[in-house]
C-alpha cells in the first residue's frame, strides 16, 4: 500500500485552500475499513472531511479470536464463527451503503494461528472479502500513522496493544521511525504460568528487549487500543475527571501507579459497572495495567496521551496525498462543517480577519483555535435560540475533532457559547470550565463576544465589514465601519460591541469610514464610554 501522489496547490492565507472538494480528497470521503483483531472485529466507515473524517458508521463485535491461541496454536472456534458472522454482516452493510469495497486487515491472532490461512480462505469464500494479514511491524506502522492523522507532526512513542500482541513505533516530524512487535497482549499474558508474579517477570524481560531495540524514548507516549482506553476510563473515575472524552486524555506516570493500585484493590465487577466497560474488555484490564506500568517505568515518557485513532485511521492516512496529510485536521473538519451547515459558508474567514486584531500577539496554537471557532460560529443556527449556546458548547467539547487537547476543547466550546450568550454561568456545563484556566476562559469570552458582534455584519462572504483596532495599553477599542454598511450598526449591534468592550475592560469608539472613491479624510467618529 502506498500513499496517493501529491499535487501542488495554492495557499489561501491563514486558512489555506479548501481541499475537501478536490477529487483526490473526495475519493476518501467515504471509506470503509475492517480490523480483524485478536479480541474484536470492528468496521468503521469514514465520511466527511477527508483530513479529519467523521465516523459515519462504527460497529465492534467482541469475538476473542485469539483466546487460547498460546495453548492450541489455533483460533478460538467460537470466536472464529462469531468473526465470520460479523464479516458477513459488515459486507452486507457496506453493499447497502454503496461502498466500493471494504479494506480488511487481520493482526496477531490470524497471523500466528495455524488455521489463519484457512480462516481467510473461508471468509473470502463466504463473503467475497479478502483479508490482508499484516505482520507486527506493519501493524505498528499503521497504528502510528493513525496517531499522525490526529496529531500531524507529532513526536514520541506509539504503543498499540491488541489482544495477542503489543507494538511500539517512534514518530517524529510526521514520519514513522523504528518499529517493533511483541507478544505482550492480554490474551497471551493470561496463559503465562506462575500467577501475577510470573506474569510480571515475563513482562519485565520482554520490555527490556523492546527497550534495547527502540532505544531512548522520553517524549510523549501515545496509547492506542481498547485495553488502554479502558484503563483511561478507570483513571478518569478514580480522579473524578469531568470530561468523558478519551481522545487526548492525559495521564502521568504517577497516575498510572495510582490507577494500578486502584485496580488491584477494586472488585472488578463493581469497577466494570461504574466505568461502563464490557465484561470481555474488563477481563483484560488487570493484565494490561501491568504492561502499562512496566512500559512507563522502562521508557519514562514526559507525558501520556490516549489516542482513539489507530490502525483503522492509519489505513485511511495511507491513502492520503502528502499535501492532505500536512493540513490541520481541526481546521479542515471545521471548514467542512461550515460548508455543510452554515448559513453563509465562507464568512468564517472574513470573521477571522475581523477578530484577529484582538489576539495579534497570541501564539499560533491560539490562532488555530480562533480559526476553528470562526468557522463554527454559525453551524448551529438551526438549534432553538434558547439552547443554541449550550448546543455549541456540547458539540465543541465532545465532537470527533482531531488535534485538540481537553483544555482547548473547553476554549473552543466557551468561545462558541459566548457567540450566543453573554454570561457563561448558569449552564449545565459549569463543572467543565475549570479544565481551562481563568485567563483562557476570559480570552474565550472575548473571542465569543467579538464573533457575536461580527455576525451582526454578516451579509456577504467576503464583503468589507470594517476593522477592529485594539490598543491594549490604552484599553481602547475602535471600530472602523465602512459607510456603505453603516445601517447595519443598529441598537442591537451597538449593544454587542459594548459587551465586547466591557469584556476587554476598555472604552470604545466608532469611526465611520467613507467609500474609497470619496474623500479619504471624510470620516465621522463617535466616542463611547
Amino acid at each position: 500500500m502506498t500513499a496517493a501522489q501529491d499535487t501542488p496547490t495554492a495557499d489561501w492565507g491563514p486558512f489555506g485552500q479548501p481541499v475537501f472538494e478536490d477529487p483526490s480528497a473526495r475519493a476518501l470521503s467515504r471509506v470503509g475499513v475492517v480490523d480483524v483483531g485478536s479480541n474484536s472485529v470492528r468496521m468503521v466507515i469514514f465520511d466527511g472531511a477527508a483530513r479529519s473524517p467523521a465516523y459515519f458508521y462504527n460497529e465492534k463485535i467482541m469475538c476473542a479470536l485469539g483466546a487460547g491461541l498460546s495453548e492450541t496454536g489455533k483460533l478460538n472456534p467460537k470466536g472464529r464463527q462469531r468473526a465470520l458472522s460479523a464479516l458477513r454482516r459488515f459486507q452486507h452493510l457496506a453493499q447497502g451503503m454503496g461502498l466500493p469495497g471494504l479494506s480488511v486487515v487481520a493482526t496477531a491472532a490470524v497471523r500466528d494461528a495455524k488455521d489463519g490461512p484457512d480462516f481467510c480462505a473461508e471468509v473470502l469464500r463466504e463473503t467475497g472479502l479478502k483479508i490482508w494479514v499484516i505482520d507486527g511491524r506493519e501493524e505498528a506502522r499503521l497504528s502510528a500513522q493513525g496517531v499522525l492523522l490526529g496529531w500531524p507532526g507529532s513526536y514520541g512513542l506509539v504503543c498499540d496493544i491488541g489482544g495477542s500482541s503489543m507494538e511500539l513505533a517512534e514518530i517524529h516530524d510526521g514520519e514513522v521511525g523504528k518499529r517493533v512487535t511483541s507478544s505482550l497482549g492480554p490474551l497471551k499474558l493470561r496463559d503465562i504460568k506462575g500467577g501475577r508474579r510470573g506474569r510480571q517477570a515475563h513482562i519485565s524481560a520482554v520490555m527490556t528487549e523492546l527497550s534495547a531495540e527502540m532505544g531512548k524514548q522520553t517524549d510523549r507516549l501515545f496509547l492506542v487500543g481498547g485495553s488502554w482506553r479502558a484503563i483511561a476510563r478507570v483513571d478518569m473515575m478514580r480522579r473524578g475527571y469531568p470530561l468523558k472524552v478519551l481522545h487526548e486524555y492525559r495521564m502521568t506516570a504517577r497516575d498510572v501507579r495510582e490507577t494500578l493500585k486502584f485496580i488491584v484493590a477494586s472488585d472488578m465487577e463493581d469497577l466494570r459497572s461504574a466505568c461502563g466497560i464490557s465484561n470481555a474488555r474488563m477481563s483484560l484490564v488487570p493484565y494490561a495495567i501491568d504492561v502499562l506500568s512496566r512500559l512507563v517505568k522502562t521508557f519514562k515518557p514526559k507525558d501520556i496521551a490516549i489516542s482513539s485513532y489507530g490502525i483503522r485511521e492509519g489505513l485511511l492516512y495511507e491513502q492520503m496525498p502528502q499535501r492532505l496529510r500536512n493540513r490541520d485536521p481541526l481546521v479542515e473538519s471545521c471548514r467542512f462543517a461550515e460548508a455543510k451547515d452554515a448559513r453563509l459558508p465562507g464568512f468564517g474567514k472574513t470573521l477571522y480577519d475581523f477578530v484577529l486584531p484582538l489576539f495579534s500577539s497570541g501564539p499560533q496554537t491560539q490562532k488555530r483555535l480562533i480559526k476553528a471557532a470562526c468557522l463554527l460560529h454559525d453551524v448551529s443556527w438551526r438549534a432553538h435560540p434558547d439552547y443554541r449556546a449550550e448546543v455549541c458548547f456540547d458539540n465543541a467539547t465532545r465532537a470527533n475533532l482531531g488535534g485538540l487537547k481537553h483544555s482547548e476543547r473547553i476554549f473552543l466550546g466557551l468561545s462558541l457559547l459566548h457567540r450566543y450568550r453573554n454570561k457563561r454561568r448558569g449552564t449545565a456545563f459549569e463543572y467543565l470550565y475549570d479544565l481551562l484556566d481563568e485567563k483562557g476562559q476570559k480570552e474565550a469570552e472575548i473571542l465569543g463576544k467579538a464573533m457575536r458582534f461580527g455576525a451582526m455584519l454578516m451579509v456577504s462572504v467576503d464583503g468589507d465589514i470594517g476593522k477592529l483596532k485594539w490598543q491594549p495599553r490604552k484599553r481602547h477599542l475602535c471600530l472602523e465601519l465602512p459607510r456603505a454598511i453603516e445601517d447595519l450598526f443598529g441598537e442591537v449591534s451597538e449593544g454587542r460591541l459594548q459587551s465586547l468592550a466591557d469584556a476587554l475592560e476598555a472604552e470604545m469608539s466608532v469611526k465611520i469610514i467613507s467609500e474609497p472613491q470619496s474623500n479619504k479624510n471624510d470620516s465621522t467618529q463617535v466616542a463611547r464610554a
